[in-house]
This record gives C-alpha cells, sequence and structure tokens, in this order.
C-alpha cells in the first residue's frame, strides 16, 4: 500500500515475497516466513494456522521509476534474482514483464535439470538425492512445480 509520498507499507504473511528494484538494483525483499522448509506460513480459516498478526510489516521508501515485483513461491523458488532484475530492466512494460516473468517461473519449475533456487536451498538445508544417486554424480535439481502468480508495478508521480 503506497500511503503517502514515497512510503510503501508492506504486510506479508508466508511465502509470497516483494522486491524492490531502483535502477537495475535490488534494494529491498522480504524474506519467507516458514515453520521449517518447504512448510510456509499459510492464513486459513484453522484455528491451527498463522493469522494477520503472524505477518512481517515493512515500512520502505520508494522513488519515481522504482520497479515493486510481488508474487508467490512459483516465482521466486524458480527464479533466480538476476532474471528477475534483467527481465524487468529490459521490459519497462509492466504487464509484459509479469508475463515474461510468468513464463519463466513456469518454464523452469518444469525443468528436471535446472539448479533453481529452490534446488540450491533444499541442498543448503540438507535435502538431496538417495545415496546410491550421489555415488551416480547425480545431485538435487530441477524447478518446484507450483502455481505462479506475478504482480508488477511502477513508481510513477502523481
Amino acid at each position: 500500500m503506497l500511503e503517502e509520498v514515497g512510503i510503501l507499507k508492506i504486510g506479508n504473511v508466508g511465502d509470497c515475497g516483494l522486491k524492490l528494484l531502483r535502477e537495475g538494483q535490488i534494494i529491498f525483499a522480504t524474506a519467507p516466513q516458514e515453520h521449517y522448509f518447504d512448510c510456509p506460513y499459510q492464513l486459513s480459516s484453522e484455528g491451527s494456522a498463522q493469522t494477520y498478526l503472524d505477518a512481517s510489516f515493512s515500512i520502505v521508501e520508494v522513488q519515481k521509476g522504482d520497479v515493486i515485483v510481488m508474487g508467490s513461491d512459483g516465482l521466486f523458488d524458480n527464479v533466480f534474482d538476476h532474471e528477475i532484475v534483467s527481465i524487468v530492466t529490459k521490459h519497462t512494460d509492466v504487464a509484459e514483464s509479469s508475463r515474461l516473468l510468468a513464463e519463466v517461473a513456469s518454464s523452469h519449475s518444469r525443468d528436471t535439470e535446472f539448479e533453481s533456487p529452490y534446488a540450491l536451498e533444499a541442498r543448503a538445508k540438507g535435502f538431496d538425492v538417495p545415496l546410491w544417486k550421489k555415488v551416480l554424480g547425480k545431485k538435487l535439481t530441477g524447478g518446484k512445480l507450483d502455481d505462479v502468480t506475478v504482480i508488477v508495478a511502477k513508481v510513477v508521480s502523481s
């Protein structure tokens, strides 16, 4: 929510996220909220789930020309930051950037050989292929099949 001139207020629960880009650099990113790897906070009507009170809140200063990329984990688990920056820098139309990011995420999610952000994090957390596959030189790779939601917005002056 852009409440005051130059102020963006962010509330986030779980593994959806937001990245703020300025002049081709990510200057702010929300952190995923997880109980443990691959088990994010989730809003639900069930009594045991998280509520809006569990959200993390941030206040960030924005400038004209900044680009805001919001997405589900289907985006951030499958697309590296440098790919996000490259796409939104090359394609200044926010609808086109959103579409391209979603296409890249979807493509990566189905690529079993892609060294995805998800696969790298899984291996870093101790998840990998069975020992017999390691002996054969295999490792955990591939994207993560998931829903992909992407919104790209640009900060403009009123």
